[in-house]
């Protein structure tokens, strides 16, 4: 997930409108930072991944998520390995709409938080309001758009209130990266806390608590006795979190079953290496992760701040782009079929994506096409070729992002319409800065907060979308509240094919590859399929040996 800003405006808009890298070790005092490796009472799991913050307000990332799914509480959340993603009670007892205005949820009585503070009403308030009142950059807290205000009418009881009536993803939104639990007597309300003083404080709520934290090197988490959630009580007490820097040291290090599971990211060569090997199980799981390339409205070729600002121009810049696209060999050559092609912004097998970009582009069968990109440029009056600068992150979205990049630099200079100058930048100040206007063109991937098309829709395409590409289309943004609260289904997925079709000519973004989720078991371990569910969210708790 790589993901600010709004899920409520899109509402209002339409009712109303072998190591990481080193430094910045941080450990809790007294305790040690070494890489323990399997052992017959704990797994250790390898990725790649980067943490970013482990505050829920400081977030919005699948690396830092990973973390927090573990270690944090939920009100509502679904059971690992279920076809069924209906979000459940996980530290609630029950949630409903009590008016289409409210929602109300019931605390399971005597919470507590690993600490010993207790967990009521009042931690789960301060938890939202917090939220809102920091609204982070980099956080989640667009998905609280459409909160008005939180209640705590007694200890057990809270009251969502909401802006716009009969939101159908709400209770979803409470299972995703702005939902976890905090305690109010160990958080700042107006600020996020560091890493370290979070792990000292042990604010625990969820299945595990971290006993060492080695900012992107070693994360030990323990059982958390006092989890009284759905999950229940986790099959392994000790798990380890290990960082590796290059994917290919633990694709190793999981052949040699030196680690209990991979996850996230191998290679499509490795994976496809791996399934050979018979001392590694390859798990996968359904697949709602997208990659696909983000247009900076205001600093993109004749955007909205250059010198020649012409929005007729960048919207042929975007299409014409579209035509030059091979997505197929990039999913054959790159990724081994690992990713597909993806033509719609809403992932496949979710309600209303219909590959609406493919016939509107290249050859109409989703192949490339020099003359369909040169007659939007000409059209538009663009005669000159166009300089690209396009950036990506070469170790967020796996190591084949590069040769990803390197294929999209030789399709787009087909024909000489485009130049492209490739540059990269490692993830922690990637998220920073793609959101600041540095990037004009950049890549990004998106894995699901939960399983419902909105996800794809109203994070991206709202007006404060977190993004933070300055995409600003009313007509969409009124759609995207009116399939948010619509309750007919057949109704409600015709509005989100007219958003697709709306979004297929606008492309704010463009869209590319879809992947599966891949994790990668040793001898004897198992649960990592389990947890590959259409959730997308990792659970650790049902790895066992």
């Amino acid at each position: 997930m790589s993901k600010t800003t709004s899920r409520g405006l899109a509402l209002l808009a339409g009712g109303l409108s072998a190591v990481l890298l080193a430094g910045c070790a941080q450990t809790t005092p007294g305790e040690t930072t070494g890489s323990p490796g399997p052992s017959a009472d704990s797994i250790t799991i390898g990725t790649t991944d980067k943490v970013t913050s482990i505050d829920p307000a400081g977030s919005y990332d699948n690396g830092s998520f990973f973390v927090m799914n573990q270690v944090y509480g939920f009100l509502m959340n679904t059971v690992p390995g279920s076809t069924d993603m209906t979000p459940q009670p996980d530290l609630a007892e029950s949630g409903e709409f009590t008016d289409p205005s409210t929602y109300t949820v019931k605390l399971k009585p005597g919470l507590k938080f690993a600490n010993g503070n207790d967990l009521t009403s009042s931690d789960v308030k301060f938890s939202f309001d917090r939220q809102i009142t920091i609204a982070d950059p980099n956080g989640p807290s667009s998905l609280l758009g459409n909160l008005d205000s939180v209640n705590a009418p007694d200890d057990t009881t809270v009251e969502f209130k909401l802006k716009v009536p009969n939101d159908q993803i709400f209770p979803q939104v409470l299972t995703s990266p702005v939902g976890p639990i905090v305690d109010e007597e160990s958080f700042p309300a107006d600020k996020t806390l560091a890493d370290a003083d979070i792990v000292a404080a042990k604010p625990w709520s969820g299945q595990y608590g971290i006993s060492t934290y080695n900012f992107n090197q070693l994360i030990a988490y323990e059982a958390n006795g006092d989890y009284q959630g759905l999950l229940g009580a986790p099959k392994t007490a000790s798990v380890n979190e290990k960082f590796y820097a290059d994917a290919s040291n633990m694709k190793l290090d999981i052949e040699q079953n030196n680690i209990d599971v991979a996850h996230r990211s191998l290679s499509a060569t490795d994976i496809e290496s791996l399934r050979g090997n018979d001392k590694v199980t390859v798990e996968e799981g359904p697949g709602g992760e997208i990659r696909y390339l983000v247009y900076n409205f205001t600093t993109m070729p004749f955007g909205t701040g250059a010198a020649d600002a012409d929005p007729a121009k960048a919207t042929a810049v975007r299409q014409a782009m579209a035509s030059l696209i091979d997505r197929s060999a990039v999913s054959e050559q790159v990724y081994k079929d690992t990713y597909q092609p993806l033509f719609a912004h809403i992932a496949d097998g979710f309600t209303g994506s219909d590959e609406q970009l493919k016939p509107l582009y290249g050859d109409g069968e989703g192949g490339p096409s020099v003359d369909a990109a040169k007659k939007a440029l000409t059209d538009a009056g663009i005669t000159d070729p166009v300089a690209l600068n396009i950036q990506y992150s070469p170790d967020h979205y796996g190591p084949s992002s590069g040769d990803e990049y390197a294929m999209y630099k030789a399709q787009l200079e087909e024909g000489g319409l485009f130049t492209v100058n490739l540059q990269s930048t490692e993830w922690v100040q990637y998220s920073k800065d793609r959101s600041s206007d540095v990037y004009p063109l950049y890549q990004l991937g998106w894995f699901p907060d939960f399983s419902d098309a909105d996800n794809y829709l109203t994070p991206f395409f709202t007006k404060e979308n977190f993004l933070g590409n300055h995409y600003d289309n009313a007509e969409v943004q009124a759609l995207i509240t009116a399939q948010a609260t619509e309750p007919d289904a057949t109704k409600r997925e015709e509005l989100i094919k007219q958003i697709q079709d709306i979004l297929a000519v606008d492309l704010p973004t463009l869209p590319l590859l879809q992947g599966k989720q891949f994790a990668f078991a040793a001898q004897g371990v198992t649960g990592a399929g389990e947890t590959l569910d259409a959730s997308f969210k990792f659970r650790i708790g049902v790895l066992a040996k």
